[in-house]
């Protein structure tokens, strides 16, 4: 698959994921939600990173708002001015005013961001489709792949790489390059997809 044939997959994608209702987009956000509480790895998590959903994505909003209930610590992806190319984590509570970034996506403006990204429990990673392998196709920047290039050669350390889709957002298996992040899981409005079981 050449890059013009992977834009092209991207577009056919978030075309079908535009293509939900809003009433079809909050069931799936409520059954991801639903789903997502009932997991372990939530439950024993105190910091987890979540996005700002745009574009069609899995809403995080409840999943966020539960977790401050919690107690949990909550944080948002920043782009790193000083690091351009990864992203860096900041903490996120209801009080938080957000800005947007160059991409039009919000995040907070808090120059206060974590030290290493392996001090996260549990990262809800957006994308804009997957394959049974949880191998991850996302919007072609590369921010996730390098901010967690580290997990390619230690598949066990934190934190968890949780992908958020619609199911619709499942694809063939596509060819992958060195630098892809293999996800830990991608959970869907039907199921959870797990490499191992793939």
């Amino acid at each position: 698959m050449n890059q013009e044939e992977r834009n092209a997959l991207r577009t056919a994608l978030r075309q079908s994921r535009n293509s939900l209702s809003p009433e079809q987009q909050q069931a799936a956000a409520h059954a991801i939600q639903s789903t997502i509480l009932a997991q372990d790895f939530f439950q024993s998590a105190q910091r987890l990173a979540f996005y700002h959903h745009v574009d069609g994505e899995i809403d995080t909003s409840g999943l966020i708002s539960t977790a401050l209930t919690e107690g949990k610590s909550c944080f948002l992806p920043v782009i790193d001015s000083g690091q351009e190319e990864f992203m860096a984590f900041a903490p996120y509570t209801a009080d938080t005013k957000l800005v947007e970034n160059q991409w039009g996506i919000a995040e907070p403006p808090s120059p206060d961001t974590i030290g290493s990204p392996t001090e996260l429990d549990v990262v809800f990673v957006p994308l804009v489709g997957f394959d049974e392998g949880c191998f991850r196709l996302g919007m072609g920047k590369g921010y996730y792949d390098r901010t967690f290039s580290f997990k390619i050669f230690n598949r066990g350390s934190k934190p968890l790489l949780i992908g958020l889709a619609h199911e619709c957002q499942l694809t063939e298996p596509f060819p992958v390059a060195s630098w892809d992040v293999r996800l830990d899981a991608v959970i869907t409005d039907k199921k959870i997809y797990r490499p191992d079981t793939a």
